[in-house]
């Protein structure tokens, strides 16, 4: 019996039992990457499955909208509190100290509702949430999507890194999104069998691609865009940009945008004397903003230190913009170095510098990248694809149990 034919007597199979689908738990403590979340659990319900979708509680006014069912299980202890003005690092610390008490709350929520397939966006405590996997297996089969084959981007918390490695073992399946994560996961002993392959999908609908209006007055955009951490290089992408000739320095306009995860004062102090070259702006930026930023901007920029698949990424490809990234994990899958940008190695302000100056004198080049960064956008599998995949493997762990 071939794959294709397998997984859909598994469907069968599985639909005479229950209708009108899985009952699913999907899992993301801090909400940390709520369009994926909603992408997927909105296209798992288009295929009859029933999502809920387990995370931090939030603030009135604040709580996320994209899902159906969201239960907010999470740190409500921090409403309580009163949070909003502590440090970044003190929530965290505040969250980890709770964290035992909220994973016991959904342990005693998942053995009531009985969900058939629970499924993990995110281990923020690897330590602690181990402790809870083998209650939560005799329940229903447990997946983990790794977004990120370095546990927290290469950069760990003391705590975090405890049990890091070891629990990816203890899923009885794993996603990964591309090749190099899944070579990397089997490298930590995680069983070939348990790794499964899963495209990271669009979070955006497709925009038109807008074509370049070369002005001699106005500056090149390079724009870098997203939440603010290390390992996404702005401050090599700064450097790249102090390493450029006057002249060149005149021609381009470094943008970086997003909402800070790190302490920025090292940024604020690399763009000294630089002048309006370089735009810092930290702040959240709410989706249509980001669109208009992405649709606006000549060259989309990536100079990441680490990175599995980038979900900026994924929005940026709906725009048709020229891109310039680090050579590692999904930019070195999904582009093609001088067809959709140009790629560098990581952390060397050089090569960046190289390629942007390379970039800013070749308009028509940018155009015809920015044309083949739109038609790769247009090949990306569909969250209806992606959730027919998953739930093959859901069925598949179900019958194997």
């Amino acid at each position: 019996m071939t794959g294709a034919a397998k997984a859909s007597s598994l469907v069968v199979d599985h639909a005479a039992r229950r209708a009108p689908g899985l009952k699913i738990a999907l899992i993301d403590p801090s909400l940390f990457t709520i369009p994926y979340d909603a992408k997927l659990a909105g296209a798992l319900g288009e295929l009859g499955h029933c999502v809920t979708v387990y995370g931090e509680a939030r603030r009135p006014g604040e709580e996320p909208t994209e899902f159906k069912r969201l239960r907010p299980l999470f740190y409500p202890e921090l409403l309580r509190l009163g949070t909003a003005h502590w440090t970044r690092p003190a929530v965290r610390l505040a969250k980890g100290a709770l964290h035992w008490r909220a994973m016991r709350r959904l342990v005693d929520d998942l053995l009531t509702t009985s969900p058939d397939i629970i499924h993990f966006q995110w281990s923020p405590l690897p330590a602690v949430d181990r402790l809870f996997l083998r209650k939560l297996r005799r329940l229903a089969p447990v997946v983990l999507t790794a977004h990120d084959s370095h546990p927290f981007n290469g950069t760990p918390s003391r705590l975090q890194h405890l049990g890091a490695i070891g629990i990816l073992r203890e899923f009885d399946s794993v996603i990964v999104h591309t090749e190099e994560a899944q070579a990397r996961l089997s490298s930590f002993g995680v069983p070939a069998g348990r790794l499964v392959r899963i495209p990271h999908g669009p979070l955006y609908e497709a925009h038109p691609v807008a074509t370049y209006e070369v002005k001699s007055a106005e500056r090149v955009r390079f724009l870098l865009f997203g939440k603010l951490k290390h390992y996404k290089g702005a401050d090599v992408l700064i450097e790249a940009f102090r390493r450029l000739p006057p002249y060149l320095q005149a021609r381009i306009e470094v943008q970086i945008v997003g909402k800070p995860y790190m302490d920025v004062t090292p940024l604020h102090e690399a763009a000294l004397g630089l002048g309006a070259g370089v735009r810092l702006d930290f702040r959240f930026v709410s989706d249509d903003e980001m669109n208009h930023l992405l649709g606006q901007t000549d060259v989309i920029v990536f100079p990441y230190r680490e990175i599995d698949i980038s979900g900026v990424l994924m929005a940026a490809l709906c725009h048709g913009r020229p891109i310039i990234a680090s050579r590692i994990g999904g930019f070195a899958e999904l582009l093609v170095d001088g067809r959709h940008g140009l790629l560098v190695p990581p952390d060397d302000a050089g090569a960046l510098a190289t390629a942007m100056a390379q970039l800013c004198a070749q308009p028509q080049v940018r155009l015809t990248m920015g044309a083949a960064v739109a038609e790769l956008g247009t090949a990306i599998p569909g969250w209806d694809d992606i959730a027919r995949r998953t739930t093959e493997l859901y069925y598949t762990l179900l019958r194997t149990g």
